[in-house]
């Protein structure tokens, strides 16, 4: 039997009331906390919220009628009131989530919590935009028409410069100035560059409320300082490009127009040219094997102090609480951790060899550039405006 549907509340005529904004702004506090830390209890998110029990009675009650979160029963502690812990609604809000890289592409559905599910991968047939964007175009109408109007943003990672809302550049795909147009007509859709939005999750879901200073090795070198869980970057949201930084040769050009790159540095490409071989198809593979290649060491040690010095001097420059290294960077670091290690502690201020910034690899695997996406998403889908238009989505 069909669940009754909650009906859409009422603003003020010509603006949202206080009591009206009141109950919108603890709605979204409370699926911003459950977003974070799903599986919190009831209890707690009336203590981490600042209300009173019966208040986040009352809004988790509501929430579960408009099908945003679930509860469940929580396992007995003690002798005090028994609560429940809770999650995202089994009927609620998804988005879809888009990671396009040098080679191929993936797709998938992540729900409030951050589960990513139902993953499709397909490889370029054709590096040009069109036919990229338009296998890919196929794969999320296939979602879509399995969740309908449950599916409430598209967020896309791209391996690209993003700047404005589109795609600037991309030296691995040898994109110039593209316009990445909606894959779900009608839902709003989020662009971002793929290691500011890993960085984001990264953040977010390891470090959160701290200052974090992320860097990703796959093709060249790319990062994101993630200040108070928010991404810093810039005026057009091209900052974060750490690869351009001048860290490298300077006499060495780099794909983006620019010479001595930090990006061109310290990835296959710079491995290959230490050992005097040309520049590999794939970069990312070959330092892969290069890592393991005894007749590669000295290259790849190389690498690990062009890495241990730049660290150091964006350490110098942001001040982060913590530097965290994704994608082959922990790799490179730990094929040569002496080079690295003297490299970033001679790059150091002196004041900060003291209390420098913690070091530690990301936690979050191959999915980083997904759950980076994933919370561009829901960044768009937990407002106001969001919310009413789940709500209206759902009446209809």
């Amino acid at each position: 039997m069909a669940q009754a549907r909650a009906s859409a509340p009422e603003p003020a005529p010509g603006r949202v009331g206080r009591a009206e904004a009141a109950r919108w702004s603890g709605a979204l506090d409370l699926l911003r906390l459950v977003r974070a830390r799903p599986g919190v209890t009831r209890a707690e998110a009336a203590r981490v919220l600042h209300v009173g029990s019966g208040t986040a009675t009352e809004i988790s009650s509501r929430l579960r009628a408009l099908d945003l979160l679930s509860e469940h029963p929580a396992p007995p502690t003690g002798r005090g009131r028994p609560t429940t812990t809770l999650h995202a609604h089994p009927d609620g809000p998804l988005a879809v989530v888009v990671d396009v890289r040098q080679a191929e592409w993936r797709v998938a559905v992540a729900d409030l919590e951050g589960t990513l599910s139902e993953a499709a991968t397909g490889r370029h047939g054709s590096k040009r935009p069109e036919p990229v964007f338009g296998a890919i175009r196929e794969a999320v109408a296939a979602i879509a028409d399995r969740h309908g109007t449950r599916i409430r943003a598209v967020s896309v990672s791209a391996a690209a410069t993003v700047r404005r809302g589109r795609i600037e550049q991309s030296s691995v795909l040898g994109w110039r100035d593209v316009e990445v147009a909606p894959l779900l007509p009608g839902v709003p859709q989020v662009l971002g560059n793929d290691a500011t939005l890993a960085g984001l999750a990264e953040a977010r879901l390891a470090h959160p409320g701290r200052s974090v200073l992320y860097l990703t090795i796959e093709v060249g070198i790319g990062g994101v300082y993630v200040d108070g869980d928010r991404a810093i970057t810039g005026a057009t949201g091209a900052g974060g490009e750490f690869g351009h930084a001048p860290f490298g040769d300077p006499g060495v050009p780099c794909p983006c127009g620019a010479t001595g790159c930090w990006d061109v540095a310290v990835d296959g490409r710079a491995v290959a040219r230490h050992l005097g071989e040309p520049e590999p198809d794939d970069p990312r593979a070959y330092l892969i094997d290069a890592l393991v290649d005894p007749d590669a060491r000295a290259a790849v040690a190389q690498c690990a102090t062009t890495l241990g010095r730049g660290a150091a001097g964006l350490a110098n420059v942001l001040d982060p609480e913590v530097v965290s290294f994704g994608g082959l960077a922990p790799e490179v670091r730990r094929a040569a951790p002496d080079a690295f290690a003297a490299a970033f502690e001679a790059g150091l201020m002196g004041f900060r060899r003291d209390d420098p910034p913690a070091l530690i690899a990301s936690a979050l695997g191959p999915d980083a550039f997904l759950l980076g996406a994933a919370e561009a998403a829901f960044d768009e889908v937990l407002t106001e405006h969001g919310l009413a238009s789940w709500v209206e989505a759902r009446a209809d």
